[in-house]
């Protein structure tokens, strides 16, 4: 084993880089600046919705969407 000479410099480590906290992410739409309409809301239209196409299954997330898309639209003609 050979001897390790002061005059040599230890090897220098490899550093990592600094990683900065992870942002949480902000939603589609600031609810803040215009509130939407609520979950109950968004529920019971997607429950009326599955009512007037006969109660059939398999379009629940279709039902949902559409109900949640209606009520923004009506809370916000702008965007139109």
């Amino acid at each position: 084993m050979a001897k390790k000479n002061a005059d040599t410099p230890a090897p220098a480590r490899a550093r990592r880089p600094a990683v900065a906290p992870a942002r949480p992410r902000r939603a589609v739409a600031d609810h803040r600046s215009a509130p939407g309409p609520t979950y109950d809301e968004i529920a019971r239209a997607a429950y009326l919705r599955y009512l007037s196409r006969g109660a059939g299954s398999g379009r629940d997330f279709d039902d949902w969407v559409e109900a949640e898309r209606d009520l923004r639209s009506r809370s916000n003609p702008k965007s139109q």
